[in-house]
């Protein structure tokens, strides 16, 4: 057995206490052997005196090639946003964009403490590639369009998310797992639900779309169907204890039961849901349902950064605003649903450092003025650590990032290649 010891450091335990302990990772299998005082005899050690060690943070919903958009387009709602700066843009999209923006992106998250992720987008083929050369984990789904396509295009779409969908599954040593990813409720044709999700569900393939993202999107369904469009959802077969919706601003407490009732997740993605003015989930009311809630960035062309500490505190801070009460989503809980929330929601055993638990963690130097004093850990977590105080990052057993050095990928030339096809593209659009 080839094994890593996570050494010196204090651990972020699953019930949000923090003690001294090290841990001890199976490379072979990927996964936690043992978290203890005085373990040693590893293969490998990582040093994390001093520093907090806690489970790799999982951003449950991005569109990661999107770093190539980056600063693009700014201060718009979400539909003119779409309609007029981004979906032109990636019109142009080319494989080789797609791979470069991902590896940026991933880069980005290796940095800042993130080990897995959930993406939809395009070209996925080429995501898988780079998520298996990079070392992360990731849940991955084709982006499947209705709107401005005739039905014969339509269907090729989705055609390709499902085929994709069976063929990527369990690739990359486990790594990397897929999803089917119908876009949203309203631009995606009835009857290509109709068609495809019971084939995803029959296949065992978790569906993930975005719900209830703004009241654009709530408002016409509510008018044309005289329902709630998490109803309607349910209705079409895309709610089930694997499933999972991205924003989930704009939902009432019948969504949220039937959400709870059916097992399935809600993604909070507070910075872009702030920037695109779309509304404060209720966040705090979700938890108190029983839905399991985790979080991410969405893409950064809409936040615009990958940095998930930073959408942690937005969590924390926009739920408060939400729920008027200083004490919603507090500091444990905004820091459970950026690791457990958001593993569960994905479906993969990671957000938790216990034995027998996916080996993903990150070590977060805590040698700084913002995070002295130490009081409370957990709410430097929450409110102070920065994607920068990140000194190692570990996924699946592997160093991907050893003394703040990318062990995977050469940064330098990643940032160059992006930088480049973004420029390019952005050329052909105009």
């Amino acid at each position: 057995m080839s094994s890593l010891l996570v050494t010196g450091g204090r651990v972020l335990r699953p019930d949000a206490t923090v003690e001294r302990a090290d841990v001890l990772l199976d490379q072979d299998s990927g996964t936690i052997e043992a978290v203890g005082d005085g373990l040693g005899g590893a293969d490998d050690t990582l040093d994390a005196d001093g520093d907090l060690v806690i489970p790799g943070l999982v951003n449950a919903h991005t569109h990661v090639a999107m770093t190539l958009f980056r600063g693009h387009a700014d201060d718009k709602p979400l539909d003119a946003w779409l309609q007029e700066d981004i979906w032109p843009v990636e019109a142009e999209l080319e494989a080789d964009d797609v791979a470069a923006g991902a590896r940026l992106g991933i880069a980005e998250m290796i940095r800042s403490g993130t080990t897995a992720f959930a993406d939809m987008y395009f070209f996925m083929p080429e995501v898988a590639d780079v998520v298996a050369e990079t070392g992360v984990r990731a849940r991955l789904g084709h982006g499947c369009i209705s709107v401005g396509k005739d039905d014969e295009s339509a269907r090729a779409d989705f055609r390709e998310g499902i085929d994709f969908a069976r063929e990527y599954d369990d690739t990359a040593d486990g790594r990397v797992q897929t999803m089917f990813t119908p876009h949203s409720l309203t631009t995606v044709f009835e009857e290509h639900f109709a068609d495809f999700a019971p084939e995803a569900t029959d296949a065992g393939v978790p569906i993930h779309f975005h719900a209830n993202e703004t009241t654009d999107e709530v408002d016409p369904i509510v008018s044309e169907r005289d329902r709630r469009p998490l109803d309607w959802a349910d209705e079409l077969g895309l709610l089930a204890d694997d499933s999972f919706i991205a924003h989930g601003v704009h939902v009432d407490r019948s969504e949220m039961d039937l959400l709870a009732d059916r097992g399935s997740a809600v993604v909070h993605c507070p910075a872009s849901n702030m920037k695109l003015a779309s509304g404060m989930a209720p966040v705090q009311e979700l938890v108190d349902a029983g839905v399991t809630v985790g979080l991410g960035t969405d893409g950064a062309a809409s936040n615009n950064d990958l940095d998930m500490f930073g959408e942690l505190r937005d969590a924390a801070m926009l739920g408060k605003l939400a729920a008027d009460d200083a004490s919603a989503v507090d500091a444990a809980t905004a820091v459970e649903i950026a690791t457990q929330g958001s593993a569960d929601a994905i479906g993969i055993d990671s957000g938790r450092i216990e034995a027998g638990a996916n080996a993903d963690l990150a070590v977060v130097d805590l040698d700084a003025p913002h995070l002295t004093p130490q009081h409370d850990l957990v709410s430097h977590l929450a409110y102070a650590v920065r994607g920068s105080d990140v000194r190692h990052t570990v996924c699946d057993g592997q160093v991907l990032m050893r003394d703040r050095e990318l062990t995977t990928i050469d940064e330098a030339a990643a940032r160059e290649q992006a930088e480049e096809r973004a420029q390019a593209l952005v050329a052909r659009a105009e």
